[in-house]
């Protein structure tokens, strides 16, 4: 999906319109859902904007709420174990208890995001189940997921408004997904600002480096909403059977988990760096494991570094593409009885791939990468880092030749999760 800045709004456009009670059209990337939703403050949402939704999203109505309210208003998880497809992190439906009816027609489903909204509403304010959506948004918004739930949050944050969004999927009227071509004339139809997540992310990026307390943002209109995931550790030499190298630990301030760059030589701001960002595998990194590539693909990334005399390696501390130790172990026991790799964690009720490049890509940011020559096969990791403000100027394959014990497990990598694997 083609999102340049020839069809959409800046930011600050979009923030003006949101902040005076007006939709926004925000739309995701082509990796995630490649849609757009209808997105407006809960404080100013009436029936007739709930109607407009309804009549023109088409989609399901939804109330974005920070994790923290969500806790407060007792709203639980939908259900223990989320295996939809995005991991969309829906809560039990609610409708407002007083001075509503079923709960489904637009005057009452006003109402409930209203009282959603209210921080004087308390758990006994809503009934469950009803006809609302609430979702929880994660806590450093768009910088830690980049989701439309995230987006409609932080828009709020931005604004100074309350932290509670409406939003809806908007639909064709055959019942297809819009996408941009369709959601630009949907725009122009009704005077509404057209904006990315990609480009929010950029915008709190570029509003939050180093203003940890926000005064830039006060300056200009914007709340300070704390752009910063990660605290910097002390940089050493390590020398390896590699070559020598620089090691800088940094703690991402959501998880408390540490992950760390490995660094050599130096670059200019603007100069494209080789890089590896690579995902801990204590199977394969540590034991040698040959059910995998990691080791081998680390390893190998660590002698291009060398051979080059400058890089940079961002090892996250993602084990099981995101699901832990404990989770991935458990998905080789489901291999062993015949299940593949993605089949095995959306059996455990993951997302076949649950890693988040947000964390990754502020390391980069931070070490002065921003333009990167890319060591993967995986083309999500390239998308998902250019999410978030960096540019892969070249993607260069880091191909291990498969053995008899991987290579299904490389198989359903090339099949199913697109990596480009001309050896398999």
């Amino acid at each position: 999906m083609e999102t340049s800045n020839q069809t959409m709004n800046t930011i600050q456009e979009a923030l003006e319109d949101f902040k005076a009670g007006k939709f926004v059209i925000v739309v995701d990337d082509e990796d995630r859902e490649n849609e757009g939703d209808f997105i407006i403050a809960a404080e100013k949402i009436t029936p007739e904007k709930v109607n407009f939704m309804l009549q023109h999203g088409r989609g399901v109505l939804c109330c974005p709420l920070p994790e923290q309210r969500c806790a407060e208003l007792d709203l639980m998880h939908q259900v223990s174990t989320n295996t939809s497809m995005l991991g969309t992190p829906f809560t039990v439906t609610v409708d407002k208890l007083e001075g509503c009816t079923t709960g489904v027609s637009a005057h009452d489903r006003a109402a409930t995001i209203l009282a959603l909204s209210d921080p004087a509403s308390r758990p006994e304010t809503f009934g469950r189940p009803g006809h609302i959506n609430p979702l929880y948004a994660r806590q450093r918004g768009v910088l830690q997921r980049a989701g439309h739930t995230e987006a409609a949050v932080d828009l709020c944050r931005l604004c100074g408004m309350r932290e509670a969004a409406a939003l809806i999927e908007i639909m064709n009227e055959d019942g297809t997904m819009a996408r941009l071509p369709q959601l630009e004339k949907v725009a122009e139809e009704y005077d509404l600002k057209l904006i990315s997540i990609k480009d929010l992310i950029a915008f709190r990026l570029e509003k939050g480096e180093g203003l940890e307390d926000g005064s830039s943002r006060q300056q200009d209109g914007l709340q300070p909403i704390g752009s910063t995931l990660i605290e910097r550790g002390e940089t050493v030499t390590l020398p390896t059977m590699y070559g020598t190298f620089m090691l800088t630990p940094f703690r991402d301030l959501t998880t408390g988990l540490e992950h760390i760059a490995l660094t050599k030589g130096t670059w200019q701001e603007d100069e494209p760096v080789l890089c590896r960002v690579h995902s801990s595998c204590a199977t394969g990194d540590i034991f040698g494991s040959l059910r995998c590539e990691c080791g081998e693909q680390l390893h190998k990334a660590m002698q291009k570094i060398e051979a080059e005399g400058k890089g940079i390696i961002v090892y996250m501390n993602q084990e099981g593409r995101g699901i832990g130790l404990m989770n991935k172990i458990r998905a080789y026991k489901l291999q062993e009885n015949g299940e593949d790799t993605v089949e095995a964690n959306v059996h455990l009720g993951f997302r076949p791939d649950e890693r988040d490049y947000g964390v990754g890509a502020q390391i980069l940011r931070e070490m002065g990468a921003r333009k990167l020559r890319l060591m993967t096969n995986n083309p999500v990791k390239r998308v998902g880092l250019e999410s978030y403000g960096i540019e892969i100027v070249d993607n260069l394959p880091i191909e291990i030749a498969p053995n008899p014990y991987n290579l299904n497990y490389m198989r359903t990598k090339k099949e199913k999760m697109n990596h480009n694997l001309k050896l398999v």
